[in-house]
């Protein structure tokens, strides 16, 4: 499957230097320091938040999901949605300041909730791969889905970040019945069913086994979280523990997941089976989080929460020690510090529980 159209050189005034430049480290060779993140934009509305994030000088910045709300099978639709994310101020001084990679979740993708059903899932595709300027020869336009990776840094500070696809394979979800307070969403027994779809998994083994200190592994929904209705991974209980799994056999160390999704901060933590605690980090949303106080949803796995307010995420490495110091932070749309949790990389390997 090929996405390379006409479109590339005439998308909203995007030029060609936007479309075909090269995402690259800010200073080659050197390690990630600052890797900020955050999901939920509406692109109708005022997005402050950029200001704090620059502020911060981060090394890179991870969008990852709903970058914008298109919900619309028309290809002009999204097109000039992202426009208007586009032409917001502070994200154009963020993409001057660091990388911006990114994957979609439901409503850039372009239906609320949906996955491998969508019909216009290809042409969004290109939509999205032209607005974050990917290469012209980048493996995204050359195979369905937008699921990519990256490593920055030198031997023994690389990171590794795995942007997953959940949405171009995933099957359909099972849904509640109507009134039942477990919903909209009831964990799915169905043996087919999947999230990220076969070429996707082998991919992700592969990514895996690659050498790399640190993992960011971003997913669009929540990984860890399992008592709420909504969506998550554990719609699919047989396919996380597949990822579960899959992170054990290949004793990939030092993951860490960041998602988004759900209009609030959280971090959530449990012993998955991999040897080392595995910390989710949830930033949701940059200017679409919950604006005024509500009770907390379940959530078993929860050490931190900002139920309310718009946020960002930011994950910090100190190198420079000999046990490397990770910090996973929620940062406020006032640029305070709102969930933090420190801890050293040798948390983050395999024998730790236990010991």
């Amino acid at each position: 499957m090929i996405f390379r159209n006409v479109s590339l050189f005439v998308f909203l005034n995007v030029s060609l230097f936007w479309v075909s430049s090269a995402i690259s480290a800010p200073q080659e060779g050197q390690p990630l320091s600052r890797i900020t993140f955050g999901s939920c934009a509406r692109q109708e509305e005022p997005q402050p938040i950029w200001e704090k994030i620059v502020a911060l000088k981060p090394d890179v910045f991870l969008f990852i999901g709903d970058n914008i709300y298109g919900d619309s099978e028309d290809m002009n639709v999204l097109r000039a949605k992202y426009a208007k994310l586009g032409a917001m101020p502070g994200f154009q001084k963020l993409r001057a300041t660091c990388p911006v990679l990114a994957t979609w979740d439901d409503h850039d993708y372009g239906v609320n909730d949906g996955g491998r059903e969508y019909p216009q899932r290809d042409a969004s595709q290109e939509v999205f791969l032209d607005f974050f300027r990917e290469p012209l020869n980048s493996e995204r336009r050359e195979r369905p889905g937008v699921y990519t990776s990256y490593v920055y840094g030198p031997e023994g500070k690389r990171t590794q970040i795995i942007l997953l696809d959940t949405r171009y394979f995933r099957s359909a979800l099972k849904a509640a019945p109507k009134g039942d307070p477990r919903g909209p969403y009831l964990p799915s027994d169905d043996p087919e069913a999947t999230m990220l779809g076969d070429a996707q998994w082998t991919w992700l083994a592969e990514q895996l086994r690659e050498p790399a200190e640190l993992r960011i592994i971003a997913s669009s929904i929540q990984v860890v979280a399992e008592d709420h209705g909504w969506e998550k991974w554990m719609t699919m209980p047989a396919e996380r523990a597949k990822l579960y799994k899959l992170l054990r056999d290949t004793q990939a160390a030092g993951v860490i997941i960041l998602s988004g999704d759900r209009h609030l901060a959280e971090l959530s933590m449990m012993d998955a089976g991999l040897g080392y605690p595995l910390y989710d980090l949830t930033s949701s949303g940059l200017n679409s989080g919950g604006k005024r106080w509500r009770a907390y949803e379940p959530n078993q796995h929860r050490v931190g929460t900002m139920n309310w307010g718009d946020n960002f995420g930011m994950v910090t490495v100190d190198w420079s020690q000999a046990d490397p110091q990770i910090s996973l932070a929620i940062y406020d749309d006032a640029g305070d510090i709102n969930i933090q949790r420190k801890l050293r990389l040798s948390t983050l390997q395999p024998g730790v529980i236990g010991k």
